[in-house]
Parts: structure tokens; sequence; C-alpha cells
């Protein structure tokens, strides 16, 4: 057995069986991939796969072929029997791997099968090039669904060509599933109004990517939003008066606000209409049977133009038919319906009304989640995905401790729960301001943990595991020192957006964006009973800035932390070879570098901090540091640009450009 600390090589997941020998197998400089038509890969894409990561790695060409007829050191089967059984009793995705002096042999127990033993080949390959270690793996999933959900639709379209790399990388660890979260950002017919200016996917993209997906082995889900979260659609002139609260249709737009607000008045006869025909014009493009309709967060239900139905038959009947229905549509047309489980656990009499084909996707996504909402839904009977997130929302920077918490947590409680499986949730909150690549270690957690929850994994040795195969960092330090720097963000994004939008557009608080923030949501009462008036914006941001004094203290030393971190990333991201990544993490580290300086300048604006104590900063540095940030900004937008559609970009712009305004206004 070669020794675990001199192996140079990685594979996630990580095979649930597997002996290394003492060897190495060299690959010929003229070979050839021979994969078994009863695999039913009708492009013969795994070849092709392995085919290209040859080339990448050895810069040799090799052939593909089919039948017993032709030779091939790689050989692709699929077994006549299988007696290899995964975690969980079954043998889909099951695949064994064979690398010795005769060849390489992958035998798969059905496609998905040859496809993960195709993918742990590759990295293989990737990290070794034409020098192979002799192995023997035998491995399958625990969870038969590992999903990836994608936020595509709160202020970031990707572009398609993006959505297939982002398949590929989906691909490559292993992942059965892919859902793209949809609110506004699609070309329905019939709602220009709602979907204008947002680079909207269209049918055409959908039918394209839904044939790419599957060709990788991937099912594309479709998900829409059907009662909550109808922000942009209950603010139009046309569809305005299907929501809860048509009188504030014509608000200021805010980030903070899309978050919260515009639940769908299912009281009105015309809300089902509205829902099914979403539904059924979104359907029609999937191969799916599955299809999300998201019902999450209805925070406004049974509190404006549905009070009095709420009142007469309860909240949560109100919201159990309304789903019900919505099921029981998809279920006549053969479809399985899924749906997110919050209201559904708030309230859990919902539970007991479930038709049997539908699946509550349980989300939750604290670092420290406990296993009790998982166990309420396993023991009313109802089938459920565990749903924990990569925690990029809000910010440049991805919090890589909090991801691993809750998605190495979630996935062994759904084990013991015996949940369906595994959905990854990867959020664009506040403007959707986080780069997806940024999701990726993530992503890769998912992977790990769908694969094999029940594993003894070690944080430092994933992230060092994820370096060398993501990454081909041969120091294994590239994703721990991404997670240090994001250990350093003091002042994020979401500060600064709350800050901002404290002011509601005329000048006075708004109380909308305070409430969401904990130290002034118990103060506002108060506040009117103590003085008679309403809180003033300048109160609200003292007091904001105020809370934070502790932890603003923090920021001289956790830049100096970050710039030591860009400085020891430079090399290693130099060796990668991979410039987009590296881009990408440089602009997410220089913005928060800022946006920690804005905090600081912010806070001795309100005196949180005391002028002989500011250490380099003096007001006239506010008016550089607002030309700072608005320089970052145009290669914040470069960035952008090489993966996603222009859609809600200016939002960002406009946001960092009040910031900017701001310092300007409190330098005078």
């Amino acid at each position: 057995m070669a020794s675990e600390n001199t192996r140079k090589w990685a594979i996630i997941p990580e095979p649930n069986s597997m002996t290394v020998g003492e060897g190495t197998v060299l690959l010929p400089y003229a070979g050839r991939v021979n994969e078994s038509i009863a695999i039913g890969d009708g492009d013969f894409l795994l070849a092709h796969q392995l085919v290209a990561d040859i080339r990448s790695a050895t810069g040799t060409d090799w052939d593909i072929a089919t039948g017993d007829m032709w030779s091939g050191f790689i050989r692709l089967r699929i077994a006549d029997s299988w007696d290899f059984d995964s975690q969980d009793g079954g043998t889909a995705g099951a695949y064994t791997l064979t690398i010795n002096t005769d060849g390489i042999t992958i035998t798969g127990c059905d496609f998905e099968g040859v496809r993960n033993g195709v993918q742990t080949l590759r990295q293989l390959i990737r990290q070794n090039g034409a020098v192979l270690p002799e192995l023997q793996i035998a491995d399958a999933p625990a969870c038969q669904i590992r999903g990836y959900y994608l936020d595509a639709t709160r202020g970031r379209v990707p572009t398609l060509a993006w959505l297939k790399q982002w398949a590929d990388k989906l691909c490559l660890y292993k992942y059965n599933q892919l859902q793209l979260y949809i609110e506004h950002t699609f070309a329905f017919d019939g709602m220009s109004e709602t979907w204008r200016g947002s680079s909207p996917l269209t049918p055409a993209d959908t039918l394209e990517f839904d044939q790419y997906c599957a060709n990788l082995g991937i099912e594309l889900v479709p998900s829409v939003s059907t009662f909550g979260h109808q922000y942009v659609a209950m603010r139009t002139q046309e569809l305005r008066e299907l929501g809860e609260f048509p009188e504030d249709a014509d608000r200021p737009f805010s980030f903070i606000e899309r978050m919260r607000h515009h639940t769908l008045n299912v009281a009105d006869d015309r809300a089902f209409a509205f829902s099914a025909q979403l539904v059924d014009s979104y359907l029609q493009l999937f191969r799916s049977k599955r299809f999300n309709i998201c019902a999450d967060e209805t925070f406004d239900l049974g509190k404006g133009k549905s009070k009095q139905e709420a009142q007469r038959v309860g909240v949560a009947t109100l919201y159990a038919t309304y789903v019900g229905k919505l099921c029981e549509h998809l279920s006549k047309q053969g479809r399985e319906p899924m749906f997110w489980g919050d209201i559904a656990i708030e309230m859990p009499e919902i539970l007991e009304t479930l038709p049997n084909n539908v699946t509550l996707l349980n989300w939750q996504y604290e670092p420290e989640a406990t296993d009790e909402k998982i166990q309420l839904v396993a023991q009313a009977g109802a089938k459920q995905i565990v749903c924990p997130a990569v925690w990029g929302w809000n910010a440049l920077l991805p919090r890589i401790d909090d991801a691993w918490n809750n998605i190495a947590r979630i996935a062994r409680y759904g084990l013991d729960c015996g949940a369906e499986g595994m959905l990854v949730t990867d959020w664009g909150d506040f403007g959707h301001v986080n780069d997806p690549r940024m999701a990726v270690p993530g992503m890769i957690f998912g992977a790990q943990y769908a694969w094999n929850p029940a594993g003894n994994t070690a944080e430092n040795d994933l992230l060092e595991r994820i370096s060398r195969v993501e990454y081909g960092d041969c120091s294994a330090r590239f994703v721990a020192l991404l997670r240090n720097a994001s250990a350093q963000a003091v002042f994020t994004w979401r500060e600064l957006v709350e800050y901002l939008e404290l002011d509601d557009g005329t000048g006075n608080c708004n109380t909308d964006v305070a409430q969401t923030i904990p130290c002034l949501a118990d103060r506002l009462v108060d506040h009117l009973s103590d003085c008679g008036n309403a809180m003033t914006v300048r109160e609200a941001r003292n007091r904001m800035m105020r809370n934070m004094a502790t932890t603003i203290e923090r920021i001289p030393q956790a830049n100096r932390a970050l710039q030591q971190c860009m400085v020891d990333i430079a090399p290693i991201a130099a060796h990668m070879g991979n410039p987009g990544i590296t881009a990408a993490v440089r602009i997410a580290m220089e913005g928060q570098l800022l946006l920690n300086r804005v905090g600081f300048a912010l806070a001795e604006a309100h005196d949180v901090r005391d002028a002989h104590d500011a250490g380099d900063w003096r007001p006239s540095d506010y008016r550089a540091l607002a030309r700072e940030l608005e320089c970052w900004c145009e290669a914040y937008v470069k960035e952008w640009n090489a993966t996603s559609q222009p859609s809600e970009l200016h939002r960002i712009q406009e946001t960092v450009w009040k910031a900017a305004d701001e310092l300007r206004r409190i330098s005078k």
C-alpha cells in the first residue's frame, strides 16, 4: 500500500474501497479507449472526456472505438451481473476501477456507474499525467440524488457557456442533478414586463442546456417560484393586483425587501392560473419528471389581501390547500412535485396533508444545525431531500468553514433519517455579488458528503485534496488560504447594503429594512414610545455602527492578515495555470479589503472611533477611498462578464457608487 503521507494525488469523492499497489502504469503514447455500446452513451462522451484529459495531461492523441474486435488500453463496460452494494443497499451509480499493467478497466452497474468511474480516472490522469498508480477501487454513492441548486434569478443570470462549464465540473465530482432557480429571469410568453432588462434565459437556452446535462448524466430539474418570492412580478403594472400588498408595488427597489415581501395572494382565483401558466409552459422544456414549485418564505401570507380568508380557514390551511392544488396539477401531468419545506415544518399539520409523490426539500443552513427538522419530516413519513448551503451569499469571499460544518452535518443527518438525497444550495441574495466560481470549494464539500456522509474526512484534509484535484496546486494550500482570507471579512457586502438601505430614498428610515437588523428591530417600537417619533436614518445608522464597534476594532488587523493571504496565494495561483480563478480571487480579496476600510470610515463618521485613534485614517482619505471603490468596481464588472449576462449588474454598481458618494459626503 502506498503511504497516505507520501501520496501526491487525491480522489474526490474519496472511494469507499481502494487498494493501492506498489507499482505504476505508463499510459501508451498511442492508446485507445474502448467504450461498450451497451453503456448507452450515444455520442461516446465518456470516451471523449478521457481522450481530452489524456491530451491535456500528456500531449498525446488517443483513439476511440467500440466492440470486441477492437483492443483498448482503457476499457469501459457494463457489468453482466453486480454484487457490489452501496452503503444504502442499492447499486445505482456503483463502479469498479482497475489499473494494472494489463490496462485500465472501468465496470459500472449502469451508465451512471461507468460515468462515475470515468470521473475518478480523469482526476487521476489530471494529477499524474502518463504515469498512473496501480490500484483497485470498488465504489458507490450513499445518496442516490446528489444535486446542486444554483440561483439564476436574484441579480445574476449565468451565460449558457458558463452553465455548461459548471455542468462539466458537477459531472467531474459525480453530481447527478442540477436545478436552476428562476423567479423573473425567464422569457415567459406574455410576461415581458416582468423579465425585461434581466437578460432572461430563453426556451432555446433551456432545451440546449437540458440536452447538455443529460449527456453528462445530470438531470436538469425545473425550479420556479410559484407562491412566495414574486418581488419583480408583483411590482409590475400587469400583475401587481395578484400580490398581498399591491399598494407597495411602487416603493423604491430594495435588495432587502426583495428577500422578504411580495407573496402571491392565493385567495384570489387568478393566482392559481398565474402559477399554473408558469408551471405548464416551463415543464415542457425539460425531460425530467421532477418539478420544484419552491413555495418557500411566504412571509406576507394572510397579512394583506388574503387576511380575511386566512382568518376564516387558518394560514396553514390556506398554504397547504394552494400547494396541494399545484402538486395535484403536476401529478396529473405525470410529474413529481418538489417544494421547499420551511413553511410545512413551521406548521407541521401541513406535513400530514402531503400527497405520497411529493418531495419536501428540507433546507437548513446553520453551521451548527441540529437534526430536529429532518427527524420531524422523517417521523411524519414524508419524502425529503436534505439541503445545506455553500455559504457564498451576501459576500465577496465564501465562508468556507461555515459551508463545511453545515454540509458535513446535514449530510449525516440525512443519511441517518433515510433522506432520498442531498441538494446543495448556492444562493445570490442582495444582487448576487458572490462570483459563482467562489462556490467551488463548497460544491466539492457537497460532492464528498453526498457520496459518503458517514466518512470521517477532516476539513483541513479535504481542503488539501480540493487544492490538488480542482486547482492543480502541488502545495495543497490554495483553498486553506482562501478560507483564511474569508475569515477576515469584517464589514461585508451585507452590512454595506443594510447601512445604505436604511435610507428609504426620501431621507426617512426604512423600517422594513430596520426590522431585519437585530440591533434595530427591538428598538423601533421602544424609540417610537420614548420619543413619539419614528427613528431617523441618522439614528438607525448610528445604532447599527455602534453595535458593530467591537467588530470594527478588528479591521486593521484583519486587513493586514488579508493582505498577507494575498501575498501567500499569489505565487501558488501563478503556477496553477488558471487565470480565470486567479483573477476572480484577487478581485474578491481586493474588494473585501475596501469593504473593511469603508466600514472603518463609517464607524469613525458615526463617532464609533475617536479621530486620534484612527491610525492612518483621516477625513481627507475618504475621497481617495471613494475613488478606489469606483476603480475596483470597473475591475469587478470585467469578472462578472466572464461568467454572467449583464442582468442586474447595474444594481451592484449603483450600490458601490452610493457608498462612494456617502464617503465623499462625510468627508466634508
